[in-house]
């Protein structure tokens, strides 16, 4: 069936690269890992990676990007692909974008900034287990 990828989407370099390195350090070569630093990109590299095959299974989205703001992001992305799981990574969601975001039914969890390694690991797992 291809590769599985996971998509950490933030507008900030360093919390992308500190998704990733967690990632890699708990699911080793399981997933691909892949960035964008905003919607657009990321909807591009979604768009890219079916070209190629390659299956995306989550998305790591931040809240507040530039564009639209990524409960937005995640509902376009499951109206495209609805088989995409998704978390949301916030320090700044409003109640209302939080509450809009956990209806989406591919939402797997909204966590604060610094989110939980723990929390975040177990999510992950417990949606992937194989």
């Amino acid at each position: 069936m291809g590769e599985k990828a996971i998509l950490c989407v933030d507008d900030e370099a360093i919390i992308r690269l500190a998704l990733i390195q967690e990632l890699k350090k708990n699911f080793k070569d399981r997933f691909l890992y892949e960035q964008a630093p905003d919607a657009l990109i990321a909807m591009n590299t979604l768009e890219e990676l079916s070209r190629e095959g390659v299956r995306v299974v989550l998305i790591i989205s931040d809240w507040l990007m530039p564009g639209i703001n990524g409960d937005e992001f995640l509902e376009k992305v499951h109206d495209k692909y609805p088989e995409i799981r998704a978390i949301m990574i916030t320090g700044h969601a409003d109640g209302k974008s939080i509450e809009r975001v956990r209806k989406n039914e591919s939402v797997l969890a909204v966590m604060e900034k610094p989110w939980s390694s723990l929390e975040l690991v177990k999510v992950i797992e417990n949606e992937f287990d194989e």
